[in-house]
């Protein structure tokens, strides 16, 4: 009876050994993009300690990467609350960091100066930020992967089973 399984059976093992290199592969590509990404941080030498950060070194991994983009964003929202504030400012309402004019929330800078100062941390906040996400997505990745590699095992305990029983099925009908 069990014989009319088999076929289902072997697509079972096929699935196995498909969840399982694919686990490989989704922990493999995890791991390195993780790797390459802390590199690349560590290249930038960005230091821990310019953000209030609590200890020495560089940013080089998601959590230093966020405490340092949510102290810039801080910094950031103290020269305007948003982007359309700063341009209040700018000639015709526009973005123009050649403004030698005072800028009239903190005149001890000019308006190109916190034109520039504000484009530059959105610039580093996003670079941060975006750290952040790729560290948190390799992760995803990787736990993907391991979950894709107990699904294989699971399936070959099906698959292991199926044979079995079809086997024991065997020698019941060979015996008088």
């Amino acid at each position: 009876m069990l014989s009319k399984y088999m076929p289902l059976s072997r697509i079972v093992m096929i699935m196995a050994v498909a969840a399982i290199v694919i686990g490989i592969v989704f922990i493999y590509m995890g791991v390195s993009k993780t790797y390459s990404i802390q590199d690349q941080m560590a290249i930038e030498k960005v230091p821990v300690s310019i953000f209030g950060g609590n200890g020495t070194g560089y940013i080089d991994n998601a959590a230093t990467a966020q405490q340092a983009a949510n102290t810039i964003r801080e910094h950031r929202l103290s020269i305007a609350p948003t982007y359309e504030d700063l341009l209040k400012y700018g000639t015709n309402g526009r973005y123009d960091p050649t403004n030698s004019n005072p800028y009239p929330p903190n005149p001890s800078m000019t308006i190109g100066q916190a034109m520039l100062n504000y484009t530059q941390a959105l610039n580093m906040e996003n670079y941060l930020y975006m750290g952040v996400f790729a560290l948190g997505f390799t992760q995803a990745v990787t736990v993907i992967g391991v979950f894709m590699i107990i699904v294989g095992v699971a399936l070959m305990a099906v698959w292991a089973a199926l044979r079995k029983r079809k086997k024991e099925e065997e020698i019941k009908a060979k015996s008088p």
